[in-house]
């Protein structure tokens, strides 16, 4: 499936995957929504795109349809017990997009890693054997901002924050800058923020416009001009183990993120990539 975003002119330097970590500690945001459907609509665009399923939750997963036992190994697996990355990819239903799903055992993977070594590194160190292979791999974060947000941080050129319109949008986000911050000052110089995608906004609700104006105003071109509306058929995709423009492409949900796509891509064109610096 190729949409009308599709630019043959996008390329991303020297054939290697921008890393994106999809982030924000607080939960119910539209998070692994985002990096789900926000990956799907890239794949609609030609580009080659690993998930990279970080969240204990495993909402990435099973929203792909990828369930019990069909799970098998996944990031456990190469966080804790060193194994190649490539060996834990599967096939989804979007042609072009592949998932490296999570699974039980990453529950405990936080406090494994306390006494590990290279602990801060273990998915930078991972992701090198396969950036060759893909033009995108998006790590859908858990909602805390423990040792597995970390590991995305170090890993990733830039953050993608999404962000719901409420009332305590901006405290939760000035939380998470400093932690970009912090996280360039000791591991990752080069870790940027991509950009804050507005997620569930009501045109009808007076206080979602009232932050979304907020936003913009602090963060001014880090906000995405496209914004995701809440929409019925996004909220019910997940539970037919689909992404919303394989559940119902008509749909605003579906619509919004297609424009998301093709606008992070024109920003793309726009940034040369810069690489990782790793210890």
């Amino acid at each position: 499936m190729k949409s009308q975003y599709y630019d043959d002119s996008v390329a991303l330097t020297d054939q290697e995957a921008r890393i994106l970590a999809i982030a924000n500690q607080k939960g119910g945001v539209g998070k692994t929504t985002t990096a789900v459907n926000l990956a799907t609509a890239l794949a609609a665009c030609g580009k080659r795109v690993l998930i990279v399923d970080l969240d204990p939750q495993g909402n990435a997963t099973t929203g792909l349809g990828l369930i019990g036992r069909q799970r098998g190994k996944g990031i456990y697996q190469v966080i804790i017990e060193g194994a190649p990355l490539a060996e834990m990819v599967m096939e989804t239903l979007v042609r072009g997009m592949a998932l490296v799903p999570s699974s039980v055992e990453l529950v405990g993977a936080e406090v494994e890693l306390v006494s590990g070594a290279r602990r801060e590194y273990r998915l930078s160190d991972a992701v090198q054997g396969v950036v060759d292979e893909y033009d995108y791999i998006l790590i859908d974060c858990p909602p805390a901002l423990g040792l597995l947000t970390l590991n995305a941080l170090v890993a990733a050129h830039a953050v993608l924050v999404p962000l719901q319109t409420e009332f305590y949008a901006l405290e939760g986000l000035s939380h998470l800058l400093r932690t970009v911050e912090r996280v360039k000052r000791a591991f990752n110089p080069a870790l940027e923020i991509q950009g804050i995608v507005l997620t569930m906004v009501d045109r009808r609700n007076n206080l979602s416009e009232m932050v979304a104006k907020d936003v913009r105003a602090h963060l001014g071109n880090k906000v995405f001009e496209t914004v995701i509306p809440r929409n019925v058929r996004v909220s019910e995709a997940p539970s037919h183990g689909k992404p919303v423009l394989l559940y119902d492409m008509r749909c605003a949900g579906a619509q919004a993120y297609i424009h998301l796509a093709g606008e992070m891509l024109r920003r793309e064109r726009k940034t040369p990539m810069r690489p990782v610096l790793v210890s």
